[in-house]
């Protein structure tokens, strides 16, 4: 892989990194590209929004763009990074999970960490399609989870050319437990208003019906993990953690880790299969927060200029 600058912080704070990292403006210029938004029917109760971006230039690749919890094509990441995957010749798909985007009401069931079928479905559209670029998952916080996992599902694969994961939580208990530390606290109940009126939008939720689950896990544990078959929010972090599919991965995967991190151990990234499996690499940097990488110096975003070594790099071994 081509030399990455090494990552100087703006902040040294991992909350300022994220919180910062969120909010930063995005003025990026798209009127260039040719952008458009489509509705993937993925079975029959499903359709999920993709926006998906052309380059100026012939095409070197594709990369899906996979967003966290309560995001979207929106989130400021994936706004910075598919303008930069456009600049750098790649069309850029950004991937919303289902009811994300606007399209609540159109699926009988929310998403999940490990829902790989829409994702799956969306990649095996594009070669029937006839695309024989190389196709790439980005993956961010859960969107990260859910491409790991894919990938290892996958295996030797020619769906995918490689899989980039920024701030992932690999082992989804003890992510969702570190949520509910103190430091934490203004996130999660963040995420749980978002997540709380996904489920009032869908129309098969009321107020009531949500009014005392308060976190997270509870939020899984009544709904996510019933709704999927998964019975309990322990039995549906056991089994679908990309930790549980890391070991299968064959195609080249970058993992990139700060280790000052909130929401995610930096001891989950011990895991046996980032040292066995040469298919896998980890980036670990001292600061970075949750998807908060806002460099000191050269381009802002950091993980994008990342990423797209590692793309590069990819591109020139095909």
């Amino acid at each position: 892989m081509h030399s990455v600058r090494p990552f100087e912080p703006l902040f040294r704070n991992p909350h300022v990194l994220t919180i910062l990292g969120n909010f930063w403006p995005r003025g990026f210029d798209f009127s260039r590209f040719q952008v458009q938004r489509q509705l993937i029917q993925t079975d029959p109760d499903t359709q999920v929004l993709v926006v998906s971006g052309q380059p100026e230039r012939e095409p070197v690749g594709e990369v899906v763009l996979l967003h966290g919890l309560e995001g979207g094509a929106d989130s400021g990441y994936m706004v910075s990074m598919a303008w930069h995957a456009m600049e750098a010749g790649f069309v850029a798909h950004r991937f919303h999970m289902r009811t994300c985007g606007g399209t609540a009401h159109l699926a009988k069931t929310l998403y999940h960490a490990g829902l790989t079928h829409d994702l799956r479905y969306f990649l095996q559209q594009r070669r029937s399609a006839g695309s024989r670029l190389p196709i790439f998952l980005i993956g961010y916080s859960l969107g990260g989870n859910v491409g790991l996992k894919m990938a290892g599902e996958l295996g030797a694969t020619d769906l995918i050319q490689g899989m980039a994961a920024v701030s992932t939580p690999i082992d989804l208990a003890k992510c969702t437990a570190r949520m509910r530390h103190l430091d934490n606290r203004v996130y999660e109940r963040r995420f749980v208003k978002r997540m709380r009126s996904r489920l009032i939008s869908t129309g098969r939720y009321t107020e009531q019906d949500v009014a005392g689950l308060d976190s997270i896990y509870q939020i899984d544990d009544k709904v996510t993990a019933p709704s999927f078959g998964f019975g309990t929010a322990d039995n549906y972090y056991a089994t679908q953690s990309a930790q549980n599919f890391l070991a299968d991965i064959r195609v080249p995967t970058l993992l990139i880790q700060a280790k000052d991190d909130t929401f995610i151990p930096f001891s989950i990234y011990s895991h046996g299969a980032l040292k066995s499996n040469p298919h896998l690499r980890l980036m670990a940097t001292e600061y970075g927060g949750h998807i908060g990488y806002l460099a000191r110096r050269g381009q802002r975003f950091w993980a994008d200029d990342a990423v797209l070594h590692f793309l590069r790099d990819c591109v020139s071994r095909q």
